[in-house]
């Protein structure tokens, strides 16, 4: 049923680069805050960014994209957060007998 609505809301070829999952969060975004999500220009944006992404990707060895990544991953952490606790998988195992157990 959901995949009726979308054919039938969905202009056809010219949106093909929009996949289901996609169609369906705009449709979220329309119900849920009222908006209306023009999807060519959706599209657009989505073809920009790709063409960026690599564009930024074929100019750049690994380490440089690395340390990009790693920086950013930083300043998405908050600065102030205690760190998290570790634990030791093996102390929360059962531990097993050291004696066989009796035959039946």
């Amino acid at each position: 049923m959901i995949r009726r609505i979308i054919q039938k809301r969905r202009p056809a070829p010219s949106l093909a680069g929009i996949s289901l999952e996609e169609e369906l969060a705009l449709l979220r975004v329309e119900l849920m805050y009222g908006l209306r999500v023009n999807r060519e220009a959706y599209l657009r944006r989505k073809v920009d960014e790709r063409e960026e992404l690599t564009s930024r990707m074929r100019d750049r060895d690994a380490t440089m994209m690395l340390a990009d990544l790693r920086g950013s991953l930083e300043r998405a952490l908050p600065r102030n957060r205690p760190a998290a606790p570790v634990v030791d998988l093996r102390s929360r195992r059962q531990s097993t007998p050291t004696q066989d157990p009796e035959p039946a």
